[in-house]
């Protein structure tokens, strides 16, 4: 379903069982970036109604799933750690060249943002399947649910607002590019990485 041409090594989650308290860090961390991106998309793209009254209710969210992992860091008797750079994303955010049109600049941010819900809903998946704590597990199944529409929906507008067949055609090249990004990751203790 959601079209990732590499899934991660499941070896990842053994990582994680190790590091609970800097995943659940870099978790929290990634619902603010999330937050933060859907009001860049609104300040960036006002014009397009549809378009900023979803993001509204993203923002509203991702802030929600923020306060839903930095309790679970607080229940556990710790504090929330310090952001980290997130490689992936960084590695990501080279694919498309910079500038075009609004409308190209906006489709690439769109198709950027469903393949990092994707891959979190990927993520969040095998957490939710694989993890002994099974409290955490829970989480992570209930929060796999509304990455996956967050993906759909950002794909959906990239597809509405940019030529269909161009549109899809970029999502495939970056699909790939994505997979030879993740052969090098699924070491760390990140969401992504």
């Amino acid at each position: 379903m959601l079209g990732l041409k590499l899934p991660t090594d499941p070896r990842w989650v053994n990582i994680v069982e190790k590091n609970i308290e800097d995943i659940l860090t870099d978790h929290a961390y990634c619902e603010q970036k999330a937050a933060s991106t859907a009001i860049s998309l609104m300040v960036s793209f006002p014009e397009y109604t549809d378009l900023v009254k979803e993001m509204i209710a993203l923002v509203k969210e991702e802030i929600s799933h923020f306060k839903m992992v930095h309790d679970k860091i607080l229940e556990r008797g710790w504090v929330l750690g310090r952001d980290r750079k997130d490689d992936y994303v960084n590695a990501l955010l080279k694919f498309f060249p910079k500038g075009g049109s609004r409308t190209t600049q906006m489709v690439h941010r769109l198709l950027y943002a469903a393949l990092i819900e994707a891959r979190s809903c990927e993520r969040f998946r095998l957490l939710s399947e694989k993890l002994q704590d099974k409290e955490l597990a829970e989480f992570y199944r209930k929060l796999m649910v509304s990455e996956a529409n967050h993906y759909t929906m950002f794909l959906g507008f990239a597809r509405q607002y940019g030529d269909r067949k161009e549109v899809d055609e970029k999502w495939q090249q970056l699909l790939d590019f994505e997979a030879e990004i993740m052969k090098d990751l699924s070491k760390k203790e990140t969401i992504h990485g």
